[in-house]
């Protein structure tokens, strides 16, 4: 590996570790605390997150009242009315970096508009046209020069493979490996911009604005290049720059903006989810064995995995008026804080909620989040996912957890997902 190769490497990896100790939160026993808040206090006056000490990707004010909710039919409530619960405000924190073009800090017209835009380029039929690629680039780049060593830490491909897959649907050169690793620690850098700590706070979102910008102007070089080649490629600068609803197109700046305000979270959640759904079968071996000779089953793996470990833990909305949530009275303009990951275990909804259960009756979880919000990438993620579970199996035999090695663990108050998983196979 070349000294501009390595160097890229260690970037990545140094942004994505300390996005993680970032969201880690304190060392308690998170879905045991969920049960209790469940059970006792479904809706509290407090900022549980924060008490956690975990950073608002936000950026809420302090002075703003926050409410917590744990039960699935309260968050389902909040996620599904995107009137009553705003989202603007994003655009005043994690959208600092974006110049407030974040779609998912729009609310009302503005966020129809451009989600209507925007939703073709990512549904179904046009993600599974990237399917091949992104299958070539797993098995050939990846899986193929790893299966002959016998073992390795999953999470070294894990970290890598859904930012080489993003980048390469974007339209970035498939020939610049270092620079889409800089690309993608720039993005990290982004997600670590929120911090709870003031003094480190200050520091972290100087960094966080260098990054938004360094990102930008290179993911404009990309737009440009592809507007003057004629934008009539598959890839997704492309397909924006091609994209019209209403009689609007988007501009050069509006492309790089959105482009770049999907950067943070695409390899990231994809990568996390990899982890914890490696952790998750490795974990249970006889369920491992099934998958691998029933591939149908690869997609209930997925969803139930994001049920069950979701990785982005909670969701947050602003009350756009004075109401009444689980029988407490919220105030207008109040913060409402979604706790995901207990609404996605709450027994009144899910039957055995703490089992990881793949053959449980379908049922809408909050993991890609819901409502008019919810996740726009989420069939890439998927995508990416069934065909890197499903190379994994094809490549690398009688896969197993290494003996030797601490066994795995899913860790993280927010951004969840395991750090290692050391395997062996053959």
């Amino acid at each position: 590996m070349s000294t501009a190769a390595t160097t890229a490497t260690a970037n990545l990896e140094s942004a994505f570790a300390g996005v993680a100790d970032n969201y880690r939160g304190a060392d308690v026993d998170l879905n045991a605390i969920y049960r209790e808040m469940r059970k006792h206090s479904p809706v509290i006056a407090e900022n549980f997150m924060a008490k956690l000490g975990v950073p608002q990707i936000a950026g809420l004010d302090p002075n703003r009242p926050t409410f917590t909710v744990f039960k699935y039919k309260d968050v389902m409530t909040v996620l599904r009315d995107a009137t009553t619960y705003t989202s603007g405000f994003i655009a005043e924190g994690l959208g600092a970096f974006f110049d407030g073009l974040i779609l998912t800090g729009m609310d009302g017209e503005q966020h129809r508009r451009a989600r209507a835009l925007l939703q073709p380029i990512f549904m179904p039929d046009t993600v599974t046209k990237w399917r091949p690629k992104m299958d070539r680039i797993v098995r050939e780049e990846y899986l193929m020069p790893l299966a002959p060593m016998g073992r390795g830490d999953l999470m070294d491909f894990g970290l890598h493979f859904p930012i080489r897959l993003i980048y390469a649907l974007i339209g970035f050169p498939d020939d610049e490996p270092e620079q889409v690793k800089q690309y993608a620690a720039w993005a990290l850098a982004i997600l670590a911009g929120p911090q709870v700590d003031p003094e480190r706070a200050a520091k972290a979102r100087v960094a966080a604005m260098e990054a938004a910008r360094a990102l930008y102007d290179a993911v404009k070089v990309s737009v440009v290049k592809v507007r003057q080649d004629g934008a009539n490629g598959d890839d997704l600068i492309s397909r924006l720059l091609r994209a019209e609803f209403e009689g609007h197109q988007l501009d050069d700046h509006e492309v790089t903006t959105f482009v770049r305000s999907l950067l943070p979270a695409a390899g990231e959640t994809t990568t996390r989810t990899f982890g914890s759904i490696m952790v998750l079968l490795l974990e249970r071996p006889t369920l491992l064995a099934r998958v691998r000779e029933d591939r149908s089953l690869v997609a209930k793996v997925i969803d139930e995995a994001v049920r069950f470990e979701p990785v982005a833990t909670f969701k947050v909305r602003q009350a756009a008026q004075d109401l009444e949530l689980g029988g407490v009275k919220i105030p207008k303009g109040a913060m409402v804080q979604c706790i995901v990951a207990s609404a996605n275990r709450d027994e009144d909804a899910f039957e055995h909620s703490e089992a990881f259960d793949i053959d449980r009756k379908p049922k809408p979880s909050f993991g890609f989040g819901f409502g008019p919000h919810m996740c726009i990438g989420q069939f890439i993620a998927k995508t990416e996912l069934t065909v890197a579970l499903n190379a994994v199996l094809d490549l690398l035999p009688n896969l197993r957890l290494d003996l030797e090695q601490p066994a795995p663990k899913i860790t993280g108050a927010q951004l969840r997902g395991p750090h290692s998983v050391p395997v062996v196979w053959g």
